[in-house]
């Protein structure tokens, strides 16, 4: 629809501007941490391409794996398309064309336990879809007609959804109950929690909350422009700043939590960390880091058998973030060792 393409554009714009200055906007107020040594870093991390993905103005964002079958998921900024590669391909294919369904972007992706694949559009909600037949499911879209940026998606083992807002700084939800009411048709996207006064005052048009993870008892929610990261009990709903020692979320986009470990792609830097939680979520400790510029703008990773599947964005190549060319074929990489 032509309003969603209009706000598109817009949000477009707003995220090259943020994304491009957010470095310089914090390194007054967040110092470095001590880096680990080099060998630390770089001695057994091994950086590969694990698949390519056909299109020339690809700039992909987010990346999700089938619990069930080890099969990718991967989503394109630019259009909207969404990729699939079985285990073992070297090339994904189109499993989802631009523009289906009214979608103008794919941000973040997850499929749950039952095989559904969580679809988020910036400028509009969340489409979820049957990944037997491609069918959509249910579609939610963001209510009001304050500014919003639906960015990440993480889906706990009960089968609710949770998503940010980088312009509004809430978590929605989508409940089982909700998506089964809802099959077939069109519903409000319902918020879950405001954490807009846990980060304080923001300027207008500045992204915040951006990757979210769950292990069925919290989420972890990450602040890109301030290097935070937040913790949300779902029981009690209360919000909590996570302790973080040895580094912090500056630059964070996608999560990935598995047990007590929690790794971060850090876009405009070409980073990814690794973090070791307490068992109740309030610390976390910077085990690793690695920083490359093979990982080309790294949006968001993904953990499946025993390595981790980064989505090579390229955004700074003339993608949303600046001008230049970007290298062809867009792949997403595969990093072992961290």
């Amino acid at each position: 629809m032509p309003s969603f393409r209009l706000r598109a554009v817009a949000a477009t714009a707003i995220l090259s501007a943020v994304l491009t200055v957010a470095p310089a906007a914090t390194a007054a107020t967040s110092p470095p941490a001590p880096p680990p040594s080099a060998a630390g870093l770089h001695s057994t991390a091994r950086i590969s391409t694990a698949f390519e993905l056909p299109g020339d103005r690809v700039y992909p964002e987010g990346i999700a794996a089938d619990p069930r079958t080890g099969v990718l998921y991967a989503g394109s900024y630019a259009d909207g398309t969404v990729f699939r590669v079985a285990p073992g391909r070297r090339v994904a294919e189109i499993f989802l064309p631009a523009g289906a369904d009214g979608r103008t972007t794919a941000n973040g992706l997850a499929v749950d336990r039952s095989g559904r694949l969580w679809v988020t559009d910036s400028t509009a909600g969340v489409t979820v879809y049957d990944t037997r037949d491609r069918e959509p499911l249910a579609r939610f879209d963001v209510p009001g007609d304050a500014p919003f940026f639906v960015n990440d998606v993480t889906v706990a083992p009960d089968g609710t959804a949770y998503l940010t807002d980088s312009l509004r700084n809430v978590v929605y939800r989508v409940t089982p109950g909700l998506l089964a009411r809802t099959e077939g048709g069109a519903a409000a996207l319902p918020e879950y929690v405001d954490l807009s006064g846990e980060l304080g005052p923001r300027e207008p048009g500045v992204f915040s909350l951006n990757g979210i993870v769950t292990d069925g008892r919290h989420l972890l929610t990450a602040d890109m422009t301030e290097g935070g990261l937040y913790r949300v009990d779902l029981v009690s709903g209360s919000v909590r700043r996570v302790a973080l020692e040895g580094g912090d979320m500056l630059n964070a986009d996608g999560l990935e939590l598995r047990g007590g470990t929690l790794w971060a792609a850090h876009n405009t830097t070409d980073a990814i960390s690794r973090w070791r939680l307490d068992s109740d979520g309030t610390t976390a400790r910077r085990e690793r880091l690695l920083t490359d510029d093979a990982l080309q703008l790294p949006t968001t990773l993904v953990h499946d058998r025993g390595r981790l599947f980064v989505v090579r964005s390229q955004f700074d190549q003339g993608g949303p973030m600046g001008p230049g060319t970007p290298e062809t074929p867009f792949t997403v990489a595969s990093v072992r060792g961290i």
